[in-house]
């Protein structure tokens, strides 16, 4: 804490006045430091809070302390969850400091908690702007960057063939006669100047995102179209007439489409605006003025799909293994990834995920030929409103390739008008990715030539749904259905036999075994197929645990394994007086782990997990069970913790950790936030010989030329933008890629060593990670044999990566 008191400054001040304002400003001074001492932030606060009211002066010689006792009484009014309080101290902060970047930093990581993502990135991004070498501010921006402004953004304004056919699609319309234009879910507003480019007379832009309706308002302007583009800071379904839009338009253009075609809410934004803010479509056969009728922008669209396999879809969205390190995982436990979930689970965002196909690692084998999904008019209002009620229809496709049935891939070819369309299909070089709809409940995943794929399709709450996947045998007259997860599949098998002998396992099944069905994202999942992880991690910690006091670790594992021989799943140990202190091991990774019952295989251990979701715990205590630990051996860590930021600190005891699990590196690829303070904290909870994993961490980059990835981080000049002006404004929001491609640009990785002997490497083709990137500004032009020179930052949790020439 800063400790230096600075005085009174006596200046061109005098008289009575000025003795009194100086005794008064000194004795807060001492008030202040001395609530500090006592740790009674706030009035500490409030005594500066009057000392710089009175003494601006003395702004320079206190802003460092001033600063300290604002955080410390921000984090105070957190914890006591005042959040008006909190947003007022830094209001008054910013008043009296509005140039300090670290005060703004420290406001919009506070907003970010709360969700204010908005108002969190303009404070982030003013503390870049007053010190553009702050490293947590720019971290944070980055960070937040991604919630915002999602990658895509950068890549669609990239992709010229996209702008091209978009573009002559808006100009024939206007030409035609189609002279009012709203443009819904305008992003950075291209699509409206395309229209107004055109020599559209009236021109409406809709978007509900804070951030990208101002970047939209900075783009038109910077473009001198905002005298003829009316910029809405809102969605479709709230604009009236005449409220917002003077009367109806002729013409919506739109590009609300996700990968699964109807994810962005493209069907329920046009039928509201079919009903409120288009004019009536033209009949066919009719002629007449366009300006007179409504049309929409894309016309139509056809949904494609495709059966695959896909080693890397499958160790994302099942787990395929049933031991993991020696832990047997339980067949009453059912592990699904978000996008394989139903569609009454609170987990559920969306029924699929996305995927660049062409770009997968391994890439994928075709089991199937492309087939018709569905075809949607957007220019049709009874069908868009049929479409959310229409009944689930059955399709089956005939397989031309044996091999793994992983997933259903999704694509579609949208056509803006008679003329122009634009297809999202793998083989084609654009913008979008594919929707993946991972395959998961088949008993048998393996099909070959002669079954046939069957599927139910339906268009549900804005998405396409494909579900309850199953396989019609060619080996039985009848569908056998290697899908046996629902009673009725019974009634289909092929024989008698087959028939009884269902049944009979029917019968001898648990009646009381409770089954649990558990939501992972993919990351997990993928983290559970890696069994090198777990088993690196098994070793390591017997080494530790064998180094702290073996004999007693032998005996106790030893009568481990006698209990598991004696009794499946009974629970009996050996009297109180025979066990020793037990070992105290806390894994405080992020997400499911399974490592603390691990570290409870390993002898005298009393795990502690982290897991935050009631789900998880359920879990382990099923999969605890199953391996035969007595229930009490888990514990669950935020039961004992009632405040997170604790979550370090011993649970009633005075014995501390013989190892703490950290989770250093973030799925994305990019370094845990905090991870450098919540290690410092561990160090201080180590019993001697005790150990924090990982122990270390190595971090390795490359520089390598990547157009993609160049692509997917800022948009490249105004060629690819038809010559509007787009780059400045969106770049401004570039963001560090979790996807290793071809451009300019430093991707990296890292070894964490668990101990000297054993690491894991989180490039390898079996990690749960992905590997960011560093992408330059500006691309470097090198020869061979040229050195460049890295400038590599670490400053609390963040990395920081800059290249000279």
């Amino acid at each position: 804490m800063p400790n230096s008191r600075p005085r009174p400054r006596r200046g061109a001040r005098s008289g009575a006045g000025a003795v009194g304002r100086d005794r008064l400003v000194s004795r807060s001074l001492q008030s202040a430091e001395h609530c500090l001492s006592a740790q009674d932030f706030g009035t500490a606060y409030a005594h500066y809070l009057l000392v710089l009211s009175l003494a601006p002066e003395l702004k320079d010689d206190v802003k460092e302390t001033f600063q300290y006792t604002l955080f410390r009484w921000a984090e105070e009014l957190d914890a006591l969850n005042r959040t008006q309080d909190l947003l007022g101290c830094y209001e008054q902060a910013l008043e009296l400091f509005p140039d300090d970047e670290v005060i703004c930093n420290s406001m919009g990581e506070h907003l970010f908690r709360m969700g204010f993502r908005d108002e969190a990135a303009g404070y982030f991004h003013k503390a870049v702007k007053l010190n553009p070498d702050f490293n947590d501010a720019k971290e944070n921006f980055y960070r937040v960057a991604n919630w915002l402004v999602e990658r895509w953004h950068f890549i669609m304004l990239n992709d010229t063939k996209r702008n091209t056919i978009y573009n002559a699609a808006i100009q024939d319309a206007v030409c035609l006669g189609s002279k009012s234009v709203l443009d819904i879910g305008a992003g950075t507003g291209i699509l409206s100047m395309f229209a107004k480019k055109a020599g559209a007379h009236s021109v409406y832009a809709c978007e509900l995102s804070k951030t990208m309706y101002e970047l939209a308002c900075d783009v038109v302007a910077a473009n001198k179209m905002e005298a003829g583009i009316k910029l809405l800071h809102m969605k479709s379904l709230d604009i009236e007439i005449p409220k917002h839009i003077p009367e109806r338009v002729s013409l919506v253009v739109t590009e609300t489409v996700d990968a699964g075609l109807f994810g962005e809410g493209i069907v329920e934004s046009l039928i509201h605006a079919w009903e409120h803010l288009l004019l009536q479509p033209k009949t066919r056969g009719e002629n007449g003025n366009c300006e007179k009728y409504g049309k929409v922008i894309p016309a139509s669209a056809v949904l494609y799909g495709m059966a695959v396999e896909c080693a890397e879809i499958r160790r994302h969205h099942r787990v395929c293994t049933k031991d993991v390190a020696g832990i047997c995982l339980p067949t009453n436990v059912k592990f699904q990834s978000p996008a394989c979930s139903s569609v009454d689970t609170e987990e559920t965002v969306e029924p699929y995920t996305t995927e660049k196909m062409s770009r997968v690692p391994g890439g994928y084998l075709a089991l199937t030929e492309c087939f018709e999904i569905m075809t949607v008019d957007f220019n049709n209002l009874q069908e868009l409103k049929s479409l959310a009620t229409k009944k689930s229809g059955k399709i089956g496709i005939p397989v031309i390739k044996e091999g793994i049935l992983d997933a259903i891939v999704v694509w579609f070819v949208l056509q803006l008008d008679d003329e122009h369309s634009l297809s999202t299909s793998p083989s084609e070089e654009t913008c979008w990715e594919q929707a993946v709809y991972p395959v998961h409940d088949l008993a048998d995943y393996w099909i070959k030539s002669g079954d046939q794929v069957m599927m139910e399709v339906s268009c549900q709450d804005c998405y396409l749904r494909i579900q309850n996947i199953s396989v019609f045998s060619s080996e039985h007259e009848m569908d056998v259905g290697k899908d046996f997860s629902k009673d009725k599949d019974l009634f289909s098998l092929g024989s008698e036999a087959e028939l009884c002998s269902a049944l009979a396992n029917l019968q001898t099944s648990k009646p009381d075994a409770m089954e649990q069905t558990c939501i992972l994202e993919s990351t997990e999942i993928a983290l559970l197929n890696n069994n090198l992880y777990h088993e690196s991690f098994k070793t390591a910690m017997r080494k530790v645990l064998s180094s702290l006091t073996p004999e007693k670790l032998c005996q106790a594992m030893d009568t481990h394994c006698q209990n598991n021989e004696m009794s499946c799943g009974s629970g009996q140990s050996n009297s109180e007086e025979s066990i020793p202190e037990p070992f105290y091991v806390l894994d405080v990774s992020e997400g499911f782990s399974i490592l603390p019952i691990i570290a409870g295989t390993l002898g005298q251990v009393k795990p502690y997990s982290s897991v935050e979701k009631d789900q998880h715990r359920i879990t382990l205590d099923l999969i605890s069970e199953a391996n035969h630990f007595p229930k009490e051996t888990l514990e669950f860590w935020l039961r004992h913790v009632e405040d997170e930021s604790a979550v370090l600190q011993r649970p009633k005891s005075d014995k501390l950790w013989s190892i703490i699990i950290l989770d250093v590196i973030e799925p994305s690829g990019l370094i845990q936030q905090e991870i450098m303070e919540k290690a410092a904290i561990s160090r201080c909870l180590l019993q001697s010989g005790g150990k924090i994993f990982p122990q270390y961490v190595l971090m390795f980059g490359l520089l390598v030329e990547s157009q993609t990835l160049v692509e997917e981080s800022a948009v490249q000049g105004t060629e690819r933008t038809l010559g509007l002006n787009i780059a400045p404004f969106i770049n401004q929001f570039q963001v560090h890629i979790c996807k290793s491609g071809q451009v300019t640009a430093i991707p990296f990785w890292y070894h964490m060593y668990l101990d000297d002997e054993i690491r894991l490497d989180t490039s390898s083709e079996a990690s749960h990670w992905k590997q960011a990137a560093v992408v330059l500004d500006n691309p470097i032009q090198v020869e061979m044999g040229e050195e460049l020179v890295l400038s590599v930052q670490h400053h609390k949790s963040n990395v920081s990566i800059t290249v000279k020439q």
